[in-house]
C-alpha cells in the first residue's frame, strides 16, 4: 500500500476481521499481515503488526451485525493489556484470553506483536451470560494443566487451519469447543473430572502425546497410559468412543506422516525404508503392506505420483477463491472469505501452513 494510505487501510482491515472498533495506531505504520482460514463455524486468524489500541464501545456494538461472537486470543509475541467486565489485566507471551464482542472492550498492544485467534459464534459454547463473564479478560497461564494443553494446541491449530478438509475442520472445531467448556467449568468451580468435555480434553492431550512420539517404535498403549496416569482399559475406552483402536490411531498417524514426507521433493533421495523407520515402523515390508492397504498404491508409486503432480504445476500448489472486495480492500469480510483450498482436494496437506494471506500494508 502507498505510505499515505497504510494507516487507514490497516485500521479498516482489522475492523473487517474482528468487528467494528475505534482504532489508534502510530502515524507511521510499518507493515502488518492478517491471515484467515475458516474452521467449521469458526475463523482462525493470525495477525502480525505494529503497536495499536482498539476500543469497542456500546455505540459501535449497537451498530454492528457481528456482536454474537467470542474471540479466543493467544499472544504469541509481544504483550497485551485487555479491559472487559471490570477486569484490567496484562497478558504475557504464551498466554491466551477470551473476550466477548457483545460487550465493551479495550485492547492495547504496546509493541510489535503477533496474535493467533479463534473467532466463534457465542451460541456454540452453550454458556449463559453470567458464565461467559467469568471467562472474559482472565488470562490462562501456561503453567496450569489446561493452559499447558490449550495454548500450544490453539497455536498449532491456527497455523494449520487452512490445510484441513471441511469435514475434519468441523470435527477439530468441536474439540476446541469441548476444551473451552472444560475451561469454563474449571473457572466456575464445577466438577470437571467426569464430564464428556473433560474426557475429550484428555483425548486431545493423548493424541498430542502420540504425535510427539510417533518416531518411537516403543510407543504402545501401555506406555501411553502410564504417561497420562490412567489405566490401559480407560485409554481404550476413550478411543472406542471415536470408533478406532489406539493401535490403529498410531498406525494411521504414522502413515500420514510417511505419506507427507514421501511427497516432498527435498526427500526424493531418502529411501522408503528410511522414511518408514523415521516414523516408527520397525519393518519396511510391513510398512509397505499397510501403506498399500490404506492408499491403494505402494509407497514408491505414491512418491512417483507426487513428483509428477509437482512437475505439472510447480508454481501453483494452491487455488485461491476470492469474492473480489475491490481495489484497496483486499481483506476478508468477518464471515470467512477468501478461502485457500488445497489444489487436490483429496490430499491431506496438514502442516503446509495456514490459509489465506492478505498483506495489510
Amino acid at each position: 500500500m502507498p505510505t499515505n494510505r497504510r494507516r487507514t487501510y490497516w485500521c479498516e482491515a482489522l475492523s473487517r476481521t474482528f468487528g467494528a472498533v475505534d482504532m489508534a495506531v502510530p502515524d507511521e505504520v510499518d507493515h502488518g499481515t492478517i491471515r484467515t482460514s475458516p474452521l467449521g463455524q469458526m475463523l482462525a486468524v493470525t495477525v502480525d503488526g505494529d503497536p495499536l489500541r482498539a476500543v469497542r464501545t456500546r455505540r459501535l456494538i449497537a451498530g454492528s451485525d457481528n456482536d454474537d461472537y467470542v474471540v479466543v486470543k493467544l499472544v504469541s509475541r509481544g504483550a497485551a493489556r485487555v479491559e472487559q467486565d471490570t477486569r484490567d489485566v496484562c497478558v504475557r507471551p504464551g498466554q491466551l484470553f477470551v473476550y466477548d464482542m457483545a460487550r465493551p472492550i479495550r485492547l492495547t498492544l504496546p509493541e510489535r506483536f503477533q496474535t493467533k485467534s479463534l473467532v466463534l459464534p457465542r451460541h456454540v459454547l452453550g454458556l449463559s451470560e453470567s458464565d461467559l463473564r467469568q471467562l472474559t479478560a482472565s488470562p490462562l497461564d501456561t503453567e496450569t494443566a489446561l493452559g499447558g494443553l490449550l495454548s500450544p494446541f490453539l497455536s498449532r491449530l491456527v497455523d494449520t487451519a487452512g490445510a484441513y478438509p471441511q469435514r475434519i475442520g468441523a470435527l477439530i472445531a468441536g474439540n476446541v469447543v469441548s476444551l473451552l467448556t472444560v475451561l469454563a467449568d474449571e473457572r466456575l468451580g464445577r466438577d470437571t473430572m467426569s464430564t464428556p468435555s473433560a474426557a475429550q480434553a484428555l483425548l486431545l492431550r493423548i493424541r498430542a502425546h502420540i504425535d510427539r512420539h510417533l518416531a518411537d517404535p516403543d510407543l504402545t498403549p501401555d506406555a501411553i497410559a502410564r504417561a497420562h496416569h490412567i489405566s490401559v482399559r480407560y485409554l481404550h475406552k476413550l478411543f472406542q468412543a471415536e470408533d478406532i483402536t489406539v493401535g490403529r490411531w498410531i498406525q494411521r498417524r504414522r502413515l500420514e506422516e510417511c505419506r507427507r514426507e514421501l511427497a516432498r521433493l527435498e526427500a526424493a533421495s531418502t529411501t522408503v525404508a528410511a522414511v518408514a523407520h523415521r516414523w516408527g515402523f520397525a519393518s519396511a515390508s510391513h510398512f509397505s503392506r499397510v501403506f498399500r492397504t490404506a492408499y491403494a498404491m505402494s509407497p514408491a508409486e505414491w512418491r512417483d505420483h507426487a513428483a509428477r503432480e509437482s512437475r505439472v504445476a510447480p508454481d501453483a500448489p494452491w487455488r485461491v477463491t476470492d469474492t473480489g472486495a475491490g481495489e484497496g480492500t483486499a481483506v476478508p469480510s468477518f464471515r470467512p472469505s477468501p478461502v485457500l483450498r488445497p489444489a487436490d482436494a483429496t490430499e491431506d496437506t496438514a502442516g503446509c501452513g495456514g490459509g489465506g494471506s492478505r498483506s495489510a500494508a
